[in-house]
């Protein structure tokens, strides 16, 4: 941005409407007919020259992008534990792994159900991926009852159980009700219910509380969302930009 706009828009900034405050600085120096002058003549530039506004637009978008990344990397510092090595958390992939993925999600989320192909497919290719899940049921009851279900197979029954369960609700048509997840935890082989009377327990509600005061710490406000390294993705992504980004962290971010 050239020096005339940056100095247009800056005096713009300093020389208030004198109905909503109190004149001060280099604008009380001026008349009000020489600031209405000045403020017609920045107008009038802004008009002329309307590419300045975009390019103003486009740097504050570069700096709350660069405060967002300091923001993040900070945050995922100081809970790193929380966030990569929680023991309430299913670990799939590699599980000696030289880089951690991990996934809010929510079983009913459509752009869930959409990544999870494409992430399975990123795990297998890559072979040197640890992968961890969070149960971030934010869709409504079905979600709950969904996350409910596999955190209770996983306590009871452990990581296997887990795995084939999450599978199973991710590409689940139906609703999950009672009846469905009696009928899935018979088809995985379990008894369904203690199952069922695990679901609502302090201990399966502990973790989804702690996965939201985690997502609320780390300002994920929607599913999937990733984290790997000192960075988060926020949204669903293509196979070819996970593996960019995979790479990304690999070389140091």
């Amino acid at each position: 941005m050239n020096r005339l706009a940056l100095g247009l828009i800056a005096g713009l900034a300093s020389f208030p409407a004198l109905a909503e405050e109190p004149v001060t600085g280099a604008a009380a120096a001026m008349t009000d007919a020489e600031r209405s002058a000045f403020r017609d003549e920045v107008r009038a530039y802004l008009l002329e020259n309307p590419e300045v506004l975009i390019e103003a637009m486009d740097i504050l978008q570069q700096r709350e992008e660069s405060a967002g990344l300091e923001r993040d990397s900070t945050i995922i510092a100081a809970n790193s534990a929380r966030i990569f090595a929680n023991p309430n958390d299913w670990v799939g992939g590699n599980p000696n792994g030289d880089i951690t993925l991990v996934e809010f999600m929510d079983y009913r989320c459509g752009y869930c159900r959409k990544a999870y192909d494409e992430v399975e497919q990123l795990i297998a290719a890559d072979g040197n991926i640890r992968f961890v899940v969070k149960e971030f049921p934010i869709l409504g009851e079905a979600s709950m009852l969904s996350a409910q279900f596999a955190i209770a197979l996983r306590q009871l029954h452990g990581d296997e159980a887990y795995d084939k369960a999450h599978h199973a609700l991710i590409v689940l048509r139906g609703e999950p009700t009672t009846e469905t997840l009696t009928r899935l935890a018979e088809d995985l082989g379990f008894e369904p219910q203690p199952v069922l009377d695990r679901m609502k327990s302090p201990e399966v509600m502990a973790v989804i509380q702690d996965n939201y005061a985690l997502a609320e710490m780390m300002d994920v406000t929607g599913t999937p969302a990733f984290v790997m390294g000192d960075s988060v993705m926020r949204g669903y992504a293509p196979l070819d930009v996970m593996q960019t980004f995979v790479a990304d962290m690999r070389k140091g971010g």
